[in-house]
């Protein structure tokens, strides 16, 4: 009988566990560590953020569904990957051997590289359910007392849906209240130009946002170097597309939410042979570790090049499509070396995102996500919100199940009539 281990029980790691107890029957143990008691839908964490949502909608306790799939769980941080000797070490519980050990960790979130930055400085952050419900408490004090507005993304940042959907949201909500005009805002962005998104564009995203960005009256600087925060202001240098610095800022804001760089956990990091210099694991194929042939990876938290070089330094985001695909791919080939066979199974890196703009949205999907493509598609409308209501109620409603269908797959693309376009 092999154990297979999984750190992190997100939008990779859970599923991957649901996955892995199908695949496998009961014949071998699995156990996920994560370091709370309950997964969140990261996605719906800027409607949490303004009231839209609370963290109890987004969340689900692990432990009774774990139990009913006879997956083990261990509610602790892993403080140690031995990977020469198979071995978790934790802050509390006791070491823990693996046969097999799949990250699926999702990032470090790297607010220290910005002096100021972070919930435990002068921004708010969407990037947990826990910062999401603090900048809620924010955004409360600032509807009591309107102001400027800065929300964006720093240097390294690599996920940029979730700041474009933050901006159109707060707009959205304070148009609502028919507050709007007591709050300017501006939109500050590591992307070298907006719609970039970490992909180099997805057809006329360029145009599009900021087309949008213009329409709902946001002031928007790109090419920008976030260089510290301090008390109700935003430092920034904006370079030229050689990277030589164009114009300083200085912003004031009462409330602001920037994302972060993302970096690999410590206890991944430190595995020498593990990681890249950003602590984000190496990975085959396979989904496979070249160094470590038993350990697999998958999520926000695997190796993945820059789409291309940037003035200011950006990662390629790893969408929910995607990271779903890693993870059967995971559970595919750990079935296949149980069995005595070579691993075959390859994930997919194609793009497919919805992006909620408070009372409309944005669709794209880039196949593959490194241009040249086969397929780049970008659709804006109404639908596109209704469409990601619609899917967190149904991947809500899978995880609570411990249903291991392929969530992404069967609502984005076939419920939304674009399944052609994964081919």
């Amino acid at each position: 009988m092999a154990h297979i281990a999984i750190i992190g029980a997100g939008v990779g790691g859970l599923p991957c566990a649901y996955e892995m107890r199908q695949e496998l029957g009961k014949e071998h143990s699995i156990t996920i560590i994560n370091n709370r008691d309950h997964f969140q839908f990261t996605p719906s964490n800027p409607w949490v953020a303004v009231g839209w949502r609370s963290v109890k909608d987004i969340t689900v306790p692990l432990k009774p569904v774990l139990d009913k799939k006879g997956i083990n769980l261990i509610v602790d941080t892993v403080t140690e990957i031995d990977a020469d000797n198979n071995t978790l070490k934790f802050q509390s519980t006791s070491a823990l051997e693996y046969d097999y050990l799949v990250i699926a960790t999702g990032p470090k979130l790297a607010f220290d590289e910005v002096p100021g930055s972070g919930p435990g400085g002068y921004t708010s952050s969407i990037c947990t359910s826990e910062h999401a419900a603090t900048a809620y408490e924010k955004f409360q004090h600032l509807l009591d007392n309107p102001g400027p507005i800065v929300i964006g993304a720093m240097p390294f940042a690599s996920c940029f849906g979730p700041a474009y959907e933050f901006a159109f949201i707060v707009d959205a909500e304070l148009r609502k209240r028919k507050i709007r005009n007591k709050y300017p805002m501006t939109y500050i962005t590591s992307e070298p130009y907006i719609g970039h998104l970490g992909l180099g564009g997805v057809g006329d995203s360029k145009s599009m946002l900021e087309s949008d960005l213009r329409a709902h009256d946001i002031k928007f600087i790109s090419n920008a170097k976030t260089t510290k925060v301090e008390d109700g202001k935003l430092f920034a240098e904006e370079l030229d597309a050689a990277g030589n610095l164009l114009k300083e800022h200085e912003l004031d804001f009462d409330f602001s939410m920037m994302l972060p760089a993302f970096k690999g956990i410590d206890a991944v990091a430190n595995v020498e042979g593990l990681c890249n210099p950003r602590g984000f694991v190496l990975i085959d194929d396979n989904q496979r570790n070249p160094k470590f042939k038993n350990i697999y990876s998958a999520g926000v938290c695997v190796a993945i090049p820059p789409v291309e070089a940037t003035p200011v330094p950006t990662g390629a985001p790893k969408t929910g499509y995607m990271i779903e695909t890693m993870a059967t791919a995971i559970v595919k080939n750990i079935s296949n070396e149980l069995r005595g066979q070579a691993p075959e199974k390859c994930g997919t890196w194609n793009a497919i995102c919805l992006a909620d703009m408070g009372d409309t949205g944005a669709a794209f999907v880039a196949i593959p996500q490194i241009p040249p493509r086969n397929v780049t598609w970008f659709k804006k409308g109404k639908w596109v919100h209704q469409a990601k209501i619609g899917f967190e109620k149904y991947f809500m409603r899978k995880m609570r199940k411990g249903n291991t269908d392929s969530v992404f797959e069967v609502f984005i693309l076939k419920a939304l009539g674009i399944e052609k376009l994964k081919k």
